[in-house]
Order: structure tokens, then sequence, then C-alpha cells
């Protein structure tokens, strides 16, 4: 009988994690391969340029906790994508204590009414949306130049395409906080796109 990693791609994340906790050994691998480019992405962004050399280890320490903790997942809070960024998230911010890198939330006085504001649908990687080289850096110049917790919930958002309610979840905040953090972030980069635009016409 074939491994779960070996069948078709209708096998859902979970499957997959269960069946490496029980010895299938290519299921990994197949799991590996759904989300590394994703989560190594993921962990850059909030990096940021200054300490962009920590990616490559911390995406190698987020794929072992993935693997030995393979037996707790548990499907019903999260899906694996968002336990799996959840983890990447602890292993940056742990980097960044470990540095002595100050965890900064940002501004708080964004209200309750604003935050409570619909948040449009999730959009695409800033990445895919751009059509000039200039632009999309100057986009990732964006991402990466935000207060650390507005980053993580914009690139949660936007790249991992997890829901307010898993972003919440994952940094431990209520969702309306989470839904600030998400707006503010959308906010300064819309902010640094028209920047951008104005300078590209000048």
């Amino acid at each position: 009988m074939r491994g779960l990693a070996e069948q078709d791609g209708a096998v859902e994340d979970g499957d997959l994690l269960r069946a490496h906790a029980a010895g299938d050994t290519s299921a990994f691998a197949r799991l590996y391969d759904r989300h590394d480019q994703a989560v190594f992405v993921f962990i850059r962004r909030l990096l940021g340029p200054a300490h962009a050399e920590a990616a490559e280890d911390l995406h190698q320490e987020t794929w072992i906790t993935v693997s030995k903790n393979a037996a707790s997942f548990d499907p019903a809070p999260a899906r694996f994508a968002a336990w799996l960024f959840t983890i990447a998230r602890h292993k940056t911010f742990d980097h960044f204590r470990r540095q002595k890198v100050a965890i900064l939330a940002g501004p708080a006085d964004l209200s309750f009414e604003d935050a409570a504001l619909e948040i449009a649908d999730p959009i695409a990687t800033p990445l895919e949306q751009v059509q000039s080289r200039e632009t999309a850096l100057a986009i990732v110049a964006a991402v990466e130049a935000l207060p650390l917790e507005q980053r993580a919930a914009f690139v949660m958002f936007a790249d991992g395409g997890m829901s307010l309610e898993e972003i919440a979840e994952a940094t431990g905040v209520t969702i309306e906080t989470a839904k600030s953090r998400l707006r503010y972030a959308r906010t300064k980069l819309r902010q640094s796109l028209a920047g951008e635009r104005a300078a590209l016409d000048v």
C-alpha cells in the first residue's frame, strides 16, 4: 500500500502530518515541499534586513519543531498552515529576544471603532500585485519597516492566508487587536505605495 505522500495532491496537510507521526517517511517531505518556501519568506519578512542571516537557521528550527510535535497537532483549533506560521513566529521572536531586540507593537492608539471597520477580502502576496521591480522593492521595504507585531499580522494575512481568528490565536491577542494591527499595516503600505507612484511620476 502506498504511503499518503505518494498519493494525489488532495491529501490534507493534517493527514500528512499524522502519517509522518505514524512513521511514513515520505509524508513529511511532501508537507515540507508544500510549505517550506512560504514559511521561509514569512520568517525572512519578520526578520528584516538587519537579521536576514538568521532566516535559514530559524527555518530549520521551525521544521524540526513541527516534526517533533507532529503527534500533538490538533486540527480542531487551526489549520496546519496556521500552526506552522505560529511556530515560525515564536522562533523568530525568540531570536529577537536572544539578540535583545525590542519587540515593539507599534502605535496602539487606533480606536475600537477604527479597528472594527471591515477589512477587505484577503489580498494576494504584495509581490504578486505589482508590475515593476521598483514598486516591489518599495513594498518589501515598507513591510520590513513596520513595527514587528504589525509586520507579523500583515505577513500572516497576506502571505500565509491566515484569517483574523487564526492571527489572533497565533499572536495571543483579541480579534479586535489583530484587526487593528492589520489595518494599521495596510494603511502604511498604501501610503508607501502612493509615495512610490508619486516619485515615479516626477
